[in-house]
């Protein structure tokens, strides 16, 4: 039993489907159904029950779950360990916008506690680049939102939010309870530079193209409405100017919240912050 045929199992388990394990894996299905096998015959133990829709644990195969998640938590601070002793355990975090998630918060708690001895650094990106500079090889791992292009890079989802248009408090369709697209056909709306990932700026211009001022940073767009009655769209629950208002747009799909680091990256500290992440968003 070694630990990647543990990590197989884990994704399998946890998306409770071959197909969309070996996506997460990155690997074709049919390796990754035999390394499941093989570990059932090892265990003389059936671990999954498998269905033309996915499978289901066997209690032998929830057992193996907790087990397998503690060991392969223990195997990552080991190595994480071992890199601090080397005075080599440092870790680049790019945040998008400004930062003040409250699942980001939640998640330096849980990483400082977890790994007291690494540090973190953190480098923060404006609106133009939705990969926080994964790309360019600026941070190791990236809190970000789709879409965008996901070509070299391996994405989980942490959450999604409902999302709504952004107004002047006295604009009279601030007054709605939720308002659609086409209540906003005629506006101007804040956009991005020309070069801007194209599904980024599809999914922030509701799928349309958009004339409006060119924004960078969250404070511009901000600024954008204030000064130019400009309209655009936001999350849901985040703080803004009492001359603000958001009104939920209920025919947008919500905005994925996801960590985003590149493809068969092994650096320990990042599987370690995604697992991390993966509670601290969606609590």
């Amino acid at each position: 039993m070694d630990l990647r045929t543990l990590r197989y199992f884990v994704a399998v388990a946890e998306e409770l489907h071959f197909g969309r394990a070996a996506a997460r894996l990155h690997m074709s299905q049919p390796p990754l159904s035999r390394a499941v096998k093989h570990l059932e015959t090892d265990l003389g133990a059936t671990l999954l029950h498998r269905s033309p829709t996915g499978v289901t644990l066997t209690p032998a195969g929830a057992v193996l779950l907790d087990e397998a998640r503690t060991l392969l938590d223990r195997a990552d601070g080991l190595r994480v360990r071992v890199a601090a002793a080397a005075g080599a355990a440092t870790i680049t975090v790019g945040i998008l916008g400004d930062g003040t998630d409250r699942g980001a918060t939640r998640l330096a708690a849980a990483y400082r506690r977890q790994h007291p001895g690494v540090e973190v650094r953190v480098r923060e990106t404006d609106l133009t680049d939705p990969t926080c500079g994964l790309r360019a090889g600026l941070v190791d791992v990236a809190l970000t939102r789709a879409p965008f292009d996901t070509a070299g890079l391996t994405v989980r989802e942490l959450r999604a939010d409902p999302v709504g248009t952004v107004l002047r408090a006295d604009d009279p369709l601030a007054r709605h309870d939720h308002l659609k697209l086409a209540d906003l056909a005629d506006r101007r709306w804040f956009r991005f530079p020309d070069g801007t990932d194209p599904l980024w700026q599809a999914y922030w211009h509701g799928g349309e193209p958009r004339e409006g001022p060119v924004v960078r940073g969250v404070q511009e767009c901000v600024q954008a409405v204030l000064w130019n009655s400009t309209v655009g769209m936001t999350p849901l629950g985040h703080d803004h100017p009492a001359e603000l208002a958001v009104v939920e747009l209920i025919d947008m799909a919500p905005s994925r919240v996801v960590a985003a680091w590149n493809e068969g990256d092994p650096n320990p500290l990042i599987r370690s912050f995604v697992h991390l992440a993966t509670t601290a968003y969606r609590v």
